[in-house]
């Protein structure tokens, strides 16, 4: 049994290598110990904001069992998601994980594949694959199975490759070889603590969501608070920041997936090209894009709070 194990734990690993993903580890299904306290702190003093939903399946979010019947295993896979091409620094800024398709869609095609392959090869598998759409602490199982570190920006970070790729997870019934996790190399380093323009980073592993410029420029439905003028750093759709001067995304190599290539107009519009964005516009820019979830009124709402 334990030589299977470890077969079908390399066998699962090799295809989700073959179907692109960048990496991809392995836990054993159970609660989450370490995370709950933490998670009841970081409800418990408002760091949500409007993010309700953040307050429901609480236990779900710990144990994965509670999300698949007989779940025994983690497995959880990481895509690069780091552009060749980039926007001028002189405009309206959008994060670099919303340039090309929505990732939801891309990852959610190779996840299934993964699930299909396992049940084919392997046998009569049951799981269900998960893409940052449901009560799944991400970072928390990547880290688990060893695919990094959770740094105090709270991004999960490898020494490889950097922070910039999604995570995702199969939760599957079948008994793995578990990875061992890997150790924290921050050290004593506060660049993403000392560079967040609203200050979201209040220490390290304690990130305010409720003043986060992804959280008001994508979560906020309601007006962005005037505490926030002039802070928002061009920001038009979320923020890269804490990444950006993290020291070891130097290492971030550009993604090989096409879907996730950026339209033409989206690299190189300037400030005024983005004031005067026309819904049509936006809907041919944004085709599939995740920063539909916004829309055009969001959209504008971001643009006219940055001014000039």
């Amino acid at each position: 049994m334990i030589d299977n194990k470890a077969k079908y734990a390399n066998l699962i690993k090799t295809e989700a290598l073959r179907l692109g993903f960048s990496s991809c580890g392995i836990s054993k299904a159970d609660f989450l110990e370490e995370e709950a306290p933490r998670l009841e702190n970081w409800l418990n003093q408002q760091m949500h904001g409007s993010m309700y939903y953040m307050e429901n399946n609480f236990d779900k979010r710990l144990d994965p069992r509670l999300l698949v019947e007989g779940a025994k295993s983690v497995v959880s896979l990481t895509l690069n998601y780091y552009p060749e091409e980039r926007q001028a620094s002189s405009t309206f800024k959008i994060s670099k994980y919303a340039y090309g398709e929505d990732y939801h869609y891309v990852i959610k095609d190779k996840l299934k594949e993964l699930l299909y392959f396992i049940q084919t090869e392997i046998g009569d598998v049951g799981g269900r694959v998960f893409v940052d759409s449901a009560p799944v602490l991400d970072k928390a199982w990547a880290a688990k199975s060893g695919l990094g570190w959770v740094g105090k920006n709270n991004n999960l970070i490898t020494k490889k490759s950097g922070s910039f790729f999604f995570i995702a997870e199969l939760i599957i019934d079948l008994d793995l070889e578990v990875d061992g996790i890997t150790t924290d190399h921050c050290g004593h380093c506060t660049k993403c603590i000392d560079a967040c323009p609203t200050g979201a980073i209040e220490s390290a592993h304690i990130v305010n969501g409720s003043k986060c410029i992804s959280y008001l420029t994508i979560e906020l439905k309601d007006s962005i608070p005037d505490e926030f003028s002039g802070k928002l750093d061009n920001w038009m759709f979320g923020c890269d920041v804490c990444q950006d001067v993290c020291p070891w995304n130097r290492f971030a190599i550009p993604h090989k997936e096409e879907r996730f290539i950026a339209n033409r107009k989206l690299i190189s519009y300037s400030k005024q090209e983005w004031k005067e964005l026309t819904e049509e516009t936006f809907n041919e820019i944004f085709k599939k894009s995740a920063i539909k979830r916004t829309k055009y009124a969001g959209l504008l709402r971001n643009i006219d709070f940055l001014g000039d």
